[in-house]
């Protein structure tokens, strides 16, 4: 059995049953959610466990939903989704006995944004969403880069021991559990297996789909095209879909964490900007074999390197953003006029950082030719913008404007003390 590795969204979990009725660990099948699970509830008298991928269970569910939910301690609901009718009973549960820590559901769909499932928890949950392992969550190390850059003065040394082949191999390994495990054949094959089983049984049970081919090929044709402004018009084009027909199958795709559309970002100075979401793989190393590119390849094709990097680095910030202290949300800025920012995060008081990802070890002034015109749109509301590269030292390039290597997203150097 291998070593337990801790999870950041495990304090997260556990704080939330200390003041909510019901709590929800979602995200992508196989990332951890039942290893998680098991790890908070094991120190939980009378806490039970109920998997609904069992049919025993799952019929039981359906057939009496009140008496399946009725238990005076903590219940762990396995892949929820499966029995929409619960949500009802849970909520006359925990409303007839409202102490927090209740119910700790799970779910590899998204819960409240399937059309079966009624609102009834509105209010009433906490939805804390799982994804493959970050880079410090594989090291073992503190990832709070996304807390750091909003900091009053941002002290952002560390990083920079990477080699550029290393960070092909991190992305191209992803952060799958069973994936950091293997080899690089043998997950190639767990990859495989993992988009078929996904297909037939989470995508197929959300929606009745007659053309599982058309699947696999939207599939690998968004793959693609991760880091770039989804056009679903044009991509249906190519693949001789009907446009309604692609939409809802990437919709589908998003509800099994497969993918997210980053939204554009605007403010009411930059009135100039595109409104096209744009494309995020929730694993790079998912994505990375749906095109074909191992890290081998990838070294020798610099063209596929880009993308990839630019989706492995707005990962790591994205699984950041449900565990830092700062309350901030993820977009990209493109504007008609060709200024393009890779990714941008937003603070909830205003404050703006944004990043561009460069594939090479150096980084120029022209790098920074977008970040300087947001910094100019924002004035004091531009809090930082952030080149990452591949190679070593954290260089400034101007007032807010700094050369950062990607790993310092996942490493630090250690604050020293005054004397």
């Amino acid at each position: 059995m291998s070593p337990y590795r801790a999870r950041r969204a495990e304090a997260r979990v556990t704080e939330a049953l200390t003041d909510t009725r019901v709590v929800a660990i979602i995200g992508a099948r196989q990332v951890g959610k039942s290893t998680l699970v098991k790890k908070l509830t094991r120190t939980r008298p009378g806490a039970i466990e109920r998997r609904l991928d069992r049919p025993s269970d799952l019929q039981s569910a359906r057939a009496d939903p009140e008496l399946f939910v009725h238990h005076r301690e903590l219940q762990v609901i396995d892949e929820v989704q499966r029995a929409p009718e619960l949500m009802l009973a849970i909520k006359a549960e925990v409303d007839e006995d409202p102490r927090p820590g209740r119910f700790l559901l799970t779910g590899s769909a998204r819960l409240l944004g399937l059309r079966a499932l009624p609102d009834a928890l509105v209010g009433r949950m906490e939805t804390i969403e799982l994804w493959p392992f970050s880079q410090g969550e594989i090291e073992r190390t503190t990832d709070d880069f996304v807390d750091r850059v909003f900091e009053e003065e941002p002290v952002l040394e560390g990083g920079g021991n990477t080699a550029r082949a290393d960070y092909v191999e991190r992305l191209s390994r992803g952060g799958f559990p069973d994936a950091i495990r293997r080899d690089e054949g043998r997950r190639a094959r767990y990859f495989t297996a993992y988009v078929n089983d996904l297909i037939d049984r989470d995508v197929q049970q959300l929606a009745d789909i007659q053309r599982r081919d058309a699947l696999h090929l939207l599939l690998r044709a968004l793959a693609g095209r991760a880091g770039q402004l989804l056009k679903v018009d044009a991509l249906a084009s190519d693949l001789r879909l009907p446009t309604t027909t692609v939409e809802r199958y990437i919709t589908l795709f998003e509800e099994v964490f497969l993918l997210k559309r980053v939204p554009a970002w605007t403010a009411s100075t930059t009135t100039r900007a595109v409104q096209t979401r744009k494309l995020m793989f929730v694993d790079t190393g998912l994505c990375a074999h749906l095109i074909g590119r191992t890290a081998k390849r990838l070294l020798k094709e610099d063209g596929a390197v880009g993308p990839l990097l630019e989706n492995f680095v707005m990962g790591e910030l994205a699984r950041q953003l449900e565990w830092c202290q700062t309350r901030a949300s993820l977009h990209h800025y493109r504007t008609r006029d060709g200024n393009e920012v890779d990714a941008v995060l937003e603070s909830a008081d205003g404050r703006v950082v944004g990043f561009e990802v460069k594939a090479g070890m150096t980084v120029r002034t022209d790098d920074f030719a977008s970040l300087r015109h947001l910094q100019q749109r924002l004035g004091d509301r531009f809090q930082l913008g952030i080149v990452f590269h591949a190679g070593k030292g954290t260089l400034s390039f101007g007032e807010r404007l700094l050369a950062v290597p990607i790993d310092a997203l996942w490493s630090r150097v250690p604050r020293t003390r005054r004397s």
